[in-house]
C-alpha cells in the first residue's frame, strides 16, 4: 500500500524527517559523488534527496506513482515532477543515467514489472540506488515514519531481487541507527549514533541503501520442447474393433449400423 504524498511531505517537515534526510543524503552523496552531465530520475518520493544533484546533473526529474500522489517540486521554480504509473514510465528507452528509488519499492504491489520498467529507461551504463526499510532495523517497526510501512528488505533479499531483474548489486550501506523517536536531544545526537552503530552493529541500521548497475545480458534457461503425442496405427488383429475407454474391453463394431 502506498503512503500518501502529503503524509510523506509532513514527515520530512518534522525533526525526525529532517534527521533522516541528512543521514540518508550523506550516504547517497558518498555513493554518487559526481553526477556532472548525467540525467537523474527519482522514483517514489525522492525529492528530499534530489536537491544535492541539481547543480551538477544535466537534468533531474521526479516521478511519483499514481497510488502515492504528486506534489510540485521544487518550490517556486519550474516544476520537475510528474505523476505516472510505476509500471509504465513516460520516458524513452535508455534515457536515464542514474535512478534513485525512495519510498517506492517497499510499497509497490508489482515489484518485478516495476524494476523491469526501470531497467528499460536506464542507459546501458546506468546506475540504480534503492533506499528501503531494513528488515533488521528499528525504523521498520515504527509506523510513525514512512519506513515503517510496506515490505522491509534484508541485504540478501534486495540483492536477490535485483539479480532476478537484470541488475548487478555493487555496494550496500546502512544508516539511521538512531531510534525513530521525535526527541530533540536524541535527534541531535544522530551523528554519534551513526558512528557507533556503523562500527558495532552494522546490520541494525534503519534503512538499507543498495547501489546496482544495469546488467545488459542475463543467462536464460532453455526450455525443453514439449514432446508431441504420437498416435500409433491400430494392430492388424484389432481392426474392426474398438476398445471401451475405461475398461479396455474390445467392442465389435457392426458395419451395418
Amino acid at each position: 500500500m502506498w503512503s500518501d504524498v502529503v503524509d510523506l511531505r509532513d514527515f520530512y517537515g518534522h525533526r525526525t524527517g529532517r534527521t533522516a534526510q541528512r543521514m540518508v543524503r550523506a550516504r547517497l552523496r558518498a555513493l554518487w559523488p559526481d553526477v556532472s552531465g548525467l540525467r537523474v530520475l527519482g522514483l517514489g518520493f525522492a525529492t528530499p534527496y534530489l536537491g544535492v544533484f541539481r547543480s551538477e546533473a544535466e537534468r533531474v526529474l521526479a516521478a511519483m506513482p499514481a497510488g502515492q500522489g504528486v506534489l510540485r517540486w521544487p518550490a517556486g521554480e519550474r516544476g520537475l515532477t510528474m505523476l505516472c504509473d510505476e509500471n509504465d514510465l513516460p520516458l524513452p528507452d535508455l534515457s536515464i543515467d542514474r535512478v534513485l528509488i525512495v519510498h517506492a519499492l517497499e510499497c509497490s504491489e508489482s515489484v518485478r514489472p516495476f524494476l523491469r520498467e526501470v531497467w528499460r529507461v536506464m542507459a546501458d551504463s546506468g546506475h540504480l540506488i534503492i533506499v528501503a526499510p531494513n528488515r533488521r532495523g528499528l525504523w521498520a517497526r515504527f509506523e510513525s515514519t514512512p519506513f515503517g510501512h510496506g515490505l522491509p528488505y534484508s541485504r540478501a533479499q534486495l540483492n536477490r531481487l535485483l539479480r532476478d531483474n537484470m541488475f548487478m548489486p555493487m555496494e550496500t550501506k546502512r544508516t539511521l541507527f538512531v531510534p525513530p523517536i521525535n526527541n530533540q536531544l536524541l535527534m541531535s545526537s544522530a551523528p554519534a549514533w551513526e558512528n557507533v552503530g556503523s562500527k558495532l552493529f552494522p546490520a541494525a541500521g534503519g534503512v538499507i541503501i543498495t547501489e546496482a548497475v544495469k546488467q545488459m545480458y542475463a543467462a536464460t534457461i532453455a526450455a525443453e520442447p514439449k514432446r508431441k503425442r504420437m498416435l500409433s496405427a491400430m494392430p492388424e488383429r484389432n481392426r474392426g474393433l474398438n476398445r471401451h475407454p475405461r475398461q479396455g474391453v474390445p467392442l465389435k463394431i457392426d458395419p451395418d449400423r
